[in-house]
């Protein structure tokens, strides 16, 4: 009696999973299809939000470095809102902060814009207009005008080729800038916004400092920075490969 009743238990027990193996198994391929498509549109919503998300690696460890695209020709258009973002995001990155103060130092030594003043006054006031100064050049630049004009604010890496052609690159997307659809085109934004901020700066800097001249001067000059900006975001990743192979190296000796 009891060998029987085992044995029909254990023969149930062998065919009901096995009958609902079947049953899974014959509606499997429509769950497992629906559940590859949620998954692929899953990937590539993240993918296009990490293409958008602000660069994170900063040059030098310190430097922000928010809008660098390295290795990508093809990422989603930022949105207005993204570009003055970003855009804020690194004009009051605490590195910022820090930079201005020397700056401001450093003109407090030479005595530039005498009208400041000596002391404590006197720094301030050329803190204030140096840290105007980045603000305004940035927001023109990064977010005003690519936001009206539709083009993007990021550096693309070339990433290839020999350092004379990469060079040149660099420098050459100070006339060359990219719209939000991806074609090239003239940089108006960095031409224009940065002649912008440099008549802005006329209403807080000393009369005698807001001729046509030295606006035109700090029109240049801003130029100069950005293109030395664009070099440095252009060899970076180079850099910082170099040295965290020279980190671990020592690392691996002492091991």
């Amino acid at each position: 009696m009891f060998s029987k009743t085992a044995s029909a238990l254990i023969l149930a027990f062998l065919i009901v999973p096995a009958y609902g193996q079947q049953s899974a198994s014959s509606t499997a391929p429509t769950t497992q299809s629906d559940s590859s498509q949620q998954s692929a549109q899953a990937q590539k919503k993240q993918s296009e939000k990490n293409s958008t998300k602000p660069k994170n690696d900063r040059m030098f460890y310190v430097m922000p470095n928010y809008l660098t695209v390295e290795n990508q020709d093809k990422v989603p258009p930022l949105t207005w809102k993204q570009k003055f973002s970003t855009t804020a995001k690194g004009a009051f990155d605490p590195y910022e902060f820090a930079i201005v103060g020397v700056l401001a130092g450093i003109r407090q030594a030479r005595d530039a814009y005498p009208a400041f003043g000596e002391g404590a006054a006197g720094y301030g006031k050329r803190y204030g207009a140096a840290f105007a100064d980045q603000v305004d050049g940035n927001i023109m630049v990064g977010a005003v005008f690519p936001s009206v004009l539709r083009t993007d604010p990021r550096y693309y890496q070339r990433s290839h080729g020999s350092f004379l052609r990469r060079f040149a690159y660099a420098v050459s997307r100070i006339a060359v800038t990219r719209t939000d659809s991806g074609r090239n085109v003239f940089n108006i934004s960095e031409f224009a916004g940065n002649a912008v901020a440099a008549g802005i700066s006329n209403l807080y800097y000393p009369d005698q400092n807001t001729s046509l001249a030295s606006t035109t001067t700090n029109w240049a000059t801003q130029l100069s920075i950005d293109a030395f900006g664009n070099e440095l975001k252009e060899f970076w990743p180079d850099i910082h490969r170099k040295l965290h192979r020279r980190k671990k190296q020592p690392s691996a000796a002492q091991s």
